[in-house]
This record gives structure tokens, C-alpha cells and sequence, in this order.
């Protein structure tokens, strides 16, 4: 723990540092990155060192002489320190060029000051053994990151989603104190010891509160409006960082206070298991209509967390039914995903920041024909868009076979649990065949085609070290997918502290691992054989060059090709009324019309719902108790007094 401790002070020193060097531009932030991947790295070692039992792992001390601050570290904590600690170095190299900006070297500082604090936050959060603890490092990863997605204050979009985080995500810090609140209130104690103990409906209420709050961290539907209009706002790296790794501390504090209180009652599985399957199957739906490239990417992190919960509900389930093969399997799968989706997600952020980086536009509609002219770019989103998609041989398509593997388990269960099976696994089909629809999409109007604007057109490669967070980041992707026994095992090790999968034996692997590198190389292998014969066979034949049939044009334009709301809408008016779009088409009434235009715009309902249901009416009562603010400060005063007098004679 000692170790941990040191590493978390490093990345502190890293944020700290750029404060008192701004002036050296370039100097405060290769001294940023070194010292944040010099704590990374030392941290790595410390999780290795407890890992093999050669270091303490709690630790605790006195804070204003009345609170206990109480830190521990056990599987599950190291697992979620495992994004942290591997992917925040490689954002912070992909920022020394993305924030290339010397003429605001004090705010690129406080940004470094404050990535600094979110890596620092996050860890705690994860290593924290008590109420107290918990509270504070949450609330600090909270304001640590609503500073990030502040970094361009002055425009009126960060505003709002600036905003609209803040709300979010201190309306859920409430449900999650107000679930503390209630364990504390019948323990007695701001430990976590004895939770277990609680009455049955205790924890109920006390799970589901804290459901509320870390779902809408986490961004599980339908609590997560905020985060379409974060990602978009904040700077690529940073959105990065908080869909590659933030979110999943919400996943961690759903798991930690399931395994706290130990109630095997069907209900949380199932209503685990339903947010998951609405979260992933709604959230590609409204990646697929989304044009702006980094709004589609917020909401694909929506769908990954639905498949992430619903490996969490498979394993719940399996717990609560005594298939112990199926909860491990699916808990199995739920952590393999949050490791594999923290880096092609955080590779797909980088991607399309690099594309913004060069374009100064994230609308997909305006670009196309990139992969000419990024060719490091291209080629390293188009392995994090099969990641996500699940496809073989890359590294998401291992967690979601445990996942799937769960689902199947389940079968043999009767009554409610086999039917909550069977819908996951026709869930988990729809959404990674709408998931490859979806970034299908992405690859084929982005980086292919001709270019659709003068600025793509005009696109270069990003600067160094961008590439290389990029190629260091895709470079896990395909070592998982093609050598994935070492990380099924690493996960399956995560679950000992689970007391009802502790005694599991990793015998219950089988050949699972084995079989499925076997695939995954025989795949990459023929693959690597085609392109061989390809090459050979056209090797000493002429080829040529035309454009396609130009549907009767003689010089077709890159205007005419395939745009993505044409490629997607298709697929999006099939699943209305869940979703709801909205065209504007001005028509062509006369016989030589000078102007025509179509567009749409796909909204989302959980955003619809909110605004109608909650938004306007509170706006009512509140213009309507404006007379209260008068100005007077005679009377405000009076409230004051009234208040009090009030509070006395209730107590």
C-alpha cells in the first residue's frame, strides 16, 4: 500500500509541477507526462508487489482528528486500478500535442493540474475502505472532472454541458450518501464492516439508492444525458479519460456495494439486467444516428456499459440461483470489458480528436477520404471500431464471449431466471450487430470515399506523439484477442474476494482460453494468407482505375456519395417508437427549383422525458415563487429567523 501511496503522490507532484512552470511551455509538459507515467508505472509495480504478497495493503489515518481515513486493497480494487494506472500515461502523451497551445500555457497547466487530480481521485475511489474515504475521493474525481470538460469555458456549449455534468453527477452523489446514510444509520458506523448484516429490506433500499448514483456516473440508461453533451465539449483527451476510465467507477461501485451487502434476492439481478439491456441496445441505436463524430462515440460508451452490466446481471443471477459456473463467468466477462473497452474507447477518443485536430470539424457528413492522409490515424481506429464491435481477433470479442457464455449457462434455469437469459443473449446479438453497423459507418464516410469538404481534403497526419498513445493503445487490443489466457485468468484471480465464487476453481476454465486463442490466431492467420495471395496473384497484372457507376452523371461528385444519416436511417426508423428523429424537408415545388434541403435529427427520449416531465414543471413552480427574491434584505433576514424557529420547535 505504501508503494500505491508513493505512485498517487508522483502523479500529484506531475499536476503540480505545470502550475509552477507554465512559462516553460513545452518543458511543464514533458515534465507533466513524465512524472504522471513515473507514477503510473510505480503503481503498476505496487499492485504487482501486493499481488505477490510482498507489501501491506491497508493503511489508515486520523483526518481533522475526528474521521478515520481507512484505504485496503483487494482483487477487485487492483482490477479497476488496472485501466487507471495503463491508460492514463498514453493520454497523457497524446495531450503533449493535442494542447499544443503556448499562448494558453496556464490553462493547459490547470488542465494537467486537474488530469493529475482525476487519475489521483479515481484510485482512491477504489482503494477507499470506508464511508468517509469513499465520499471525499468520489467527490473529488466529481469537481476534478467537471474542470476538465470546463476547458474551453468560453464557449457557450461547454457551458451547458459543464452545467448539465455538474447537476448529474451531484444528483447522484446524493442517491449514493443518501444509500451510506442508510447503512450508517443502522450500523452505526461509518465502516463497511457488517453491512451484510442489514435487514433484507434495508439493503434493497440501499442498493437501489446507490444504484441511482453510480448509474449515473457510469451513464446507464436512462441517467445518463449528461454524458452526449460532456464528450462533445471537452477536449479529446480528456473525453478519453472519462469514457475510457471514469465511467467504470460507477461499475465499481455498483459490484463494491453488492458484494458489501450480500443479498442474493433475485430482484437486483434483474433490474441490474434491465438497465443493462436498455443501456446497451438503446445506446448504439442512438450512436447510429448521430452525425457528430464524438456524440456517437459518448452514446457507444452508454452501449458498452449495457454490456458491461449485463455481464454483472448474468453473474448476479447465477449467484442468486446457484449456478456458480454462470455467476463466474459473467462477472468473468463484466471486468474483462471494463478493461478492454478502457482502451478501445480511449483509442477511439484519440482518433477522433486526431480527426478534429486536422479538420477543426467533427461532423461526419463533412469528412471522408481521411485514411489517404492518416494513414496511423485511420488504420488505429479501424482496429478500436472491430474492437468495439466485438469481431475476432481483437480483444472485445473475448469479454463478450464470457459474457455470451454466462448467458448460455443460464438456459438450464427455470421460470423468470431462464427467461432473463435467453432475452440477454438475443440482446447481446442485436447490439453487436448494430454495433458493427454503426462503425461501419464511421470507417466508410470518415476515413474512405472521396473527401466531402475542402478541410478534409486538407487533412494531415497528427504529431507524433499522438500516434504513438494511438499505436500503444491498439497494440493491447489485438495481444488480448490473439493471447487471451493470461487476462481470462487475471479476472477469473479478480473474483476471489467474492465470497460466494471464492472457492472456485480455475479448473473451471477448461480449455475455454485455449480454444479461443486458437480461433483468434487461425483467423489473424488467414487473414495475413489472403492478403499474401492477394498481392501475389495481382502482382504482374495491370490495374486500373475508374470511378463507379454515376447513376447516370458523367462526373459524379464526392457530394454524391453515401453519407451517414442515409447509411444509418434505415436502421434507426426500425426501432421507433424508441427513438425518436425529426426531419426538416423544405421540398421541390416548383418545376425549375432553385433550392431544395433535407435533414434530420435523431432525439433522444430519456432527454425528452426529463425536459417534459421534469424541466418545464419545475421551471413553473419556480417562476412562480419568484416573488421570494425581492431584494430586500429586511426580509431575508425574516426567512432566516423563521427557519430557525422553525427547525427549534420540530427538534
Amino acid at each position: 500500500m505504501h508503494i500505491l501511496l508513493t505512485a498517487l503522490s508522483l502523479i500529484l507532484i506531475g499536476g503540480i509541477l505545470p502550475l509552477l512552470m507554465h512559462r516553460w511551455f513545452r518543458l511543464s509538459k514533458i515534465v507533466h507526462i513524465t512524472t504522471v507515467t513515473a507514477g503510473c508505472l510505480t503503481g503498476l509495480y505496487g499492485l504487482y508487489a501486493v499481488w505477490q504478497q510482498q507489501a501491506e495493503a491497508l493503511f489508515s489515518c486520523s483526518w481533522l482528528h475526528v474521521f478515520t481515513l481507512a484505504f485496503a486493497l483487494d482483487s477487485l480494487s487492483m482490477f479497476f486500478l488496472l485501466p487507471v494506472f495503463l491508460v492514463s500515461p498514453l493520454i497523457a502523451l497524446y495531450g503533449y500535442h493535442y494542447l499544443d497551445k503556448p499562448t494558453a500555457s496556464w490553462r493547459v497547466a490547470v488542465n494537467n493540474f486537474f488530469f493529475s487530480l482525476l487519475i489521483v481521485s479515481m484510485a482512491l475511489v477504489t482503494v477507499a475502505a470506508n464511508i468517509m474515504t469513499f465520499a471525499l475521493a468520489w467527490e473529488l474525481m466529481s469537481l476534478s472532472s467537471y474542470f476538465l470538460v470546463m476547458f474551453d469555458f468560453e464557449k457557450e456549449e461547454t457551458q451547458r454541458a459543464g452545467y448539465l455534468y455538474l447537476l448529474f453527477t451531484q444528483t447522484g452523489a446524493l442517491c449514493i450518501f443518501a444509500a451510506f446514510a442508510v447503512i450508517s444509520s443502522h450500523t452505526g458506523s461509518l465502516s463497511f464492516a457488517h453491512i451484510e448484516q442489514l435487514p433484507h429490506g434495508v439493503k434493497l433500499v440501499a442498493f437501489f439508492l446507490a444504484f441511482v448514483g453510480f448509474g449515473s456516473k457510469a451513464g446507464v440508461f436512462p441517467f445518463h444525458i449528461w454524458l452526449p453533451h460532456a464528450h462533445p465539449a471537452a477536449p479529446s483527451h480528456v473525453s478519453a479519460l472519462l469514457s475510457g476510465v471514469m465511467i467504470k467507477m460507477g461499475i465499481y461501485g455498483i459490484l463494491r456495494i453488492y458484494i458489501l451487502l450480500d443479498d442474493p434476492s433475485p430482484i437486483i439481478p434483474q433490474t441490474v439486467l434491465i438497465c443493462g439491456m436498455l443501456s446497451g441496445v438503446l445506446g448504439v441505436i442512438y450512436a447510429l444516428g448521430k452525425q457528430d463524430i464524438k456524440r456517437l462515440l459518448a452514446y457507444s460508451s452508454i452501449e458498452n456499459i449495457g454490456i458491461i452490466l449485463i455481464g454483472a446481471g448474468l453473474g448476479m443471477l447465477g449467484i442468486s440461483s446457484g449456478n456458480r459456473i454462470m455467476a463466474a463467468f459473467g462477472f468473468a466477462g463484466c471486468l474483462l470489458h471494463v478493461l478492454n473497452h478502457a482502451l478501445f474507447k480511449s483509442l477511439l477518443f484519440m482518433g477522433s480528436g486526431a480527426v478534429l485536430h486536422t479538420t477543426g470539424t467533427r461532423h461526419i457528413d463533412q469528412l471522408g477520404g481521411l485514411m489517404k492522409n492518416m494513414p496511423v490515424t485511420g488504420r488505429t481506429f479501424l482496429a478500436g471500431s472491430v474492437a468495439i464491435s466485438g469481431l475476432p481477433p481483437l480483444n472485445g470479442f473475448i469479454s463478450e464471449f464470457l459474457i455470451y457464455y454466462a448467458g448460455f449457462q443460464g438456459l438450464g434455469l427455470h421460470g423468470a431466471a431462464f427467461l432473463f437469459s435467453m432475452s440477454t443473449i438475443i440482446a447481446l446479438a442485436v447490439i453487436g450487430g448494430l454495433a458493427s453497423g454503426c462503425f461501419t459507418k464511421v470507417i466508410g464516410v470518415v476515413f474512405l470515399g472521396e473527401p466531402r469538404s475542402v478541410r478534409a481534403q486538407k487533412a494531415v497526419e497528427c504529431g507524433r506523439a499522438m500516434q504513438a498513445a494511438m499505436i500503444l493503445l491498439a497494440l493491447p487490443c489485438l495481444l488480448i484477442g490473439i493471447w487471451p489466457e493470461p487476462f481470462i485468468r487475471l479476472v477469473f484471480a479478480s473474483l476471489h474476494d467474492m465470497s460466494p465464487l471464492a472457492t472456485i476453481s480455475p479448473e473451471i476454465l477448461g480449455t475455454i482460453p485455449q480454444n479461443l486463442a486458437m480461433a483468434a490466431r487461425l483467423f489473424l492467420g488467414l487473414l495475413f494468407v489472403t492478403i499474401i495471395l492477394r498481392r501475389l496473384l495481382y502482382r504482374a497484372k495491370p490495374i486500373s482505375q475508374s470511378s463507379t457507376w454515376g447513376c447516370g452523371f458523367t462526373q459524379p461528385t464526392a457530394r454524391m456519395q453515401y453519407t451517414g444519416t442515409s447509411y444509418a436511417l434505415s436502421m434507426v426508423n426500425f426501432h421507433r417508437p424508441f427513438v425518436r428523429v425529426r426531419t426538416q424537408y423544405s421540398g421541390i415545388t416548383k418545376i425549375f427549383p432553385r433550392w431544395a434541403g433535407y435533414a434530420s435529427k435523431v432525439e433522444d427520449i430519456a432527454e425528452i422525458g426529463l425536459h417534459r416531465m421534469l424541466i418545464q414543471p419545475l421551471i413553473w413552480v419556480l417562476d412562480r415563487l419568484r416573488w421570494i427574491q425581492h431584494g430586500h434584505i429586511q426580509l431575508y433576514i425574516s426567512y432566516i429567523i423563521v427557519t430557525i424557529a422553525v427547525l427549534l420547535l420540530v427538534v
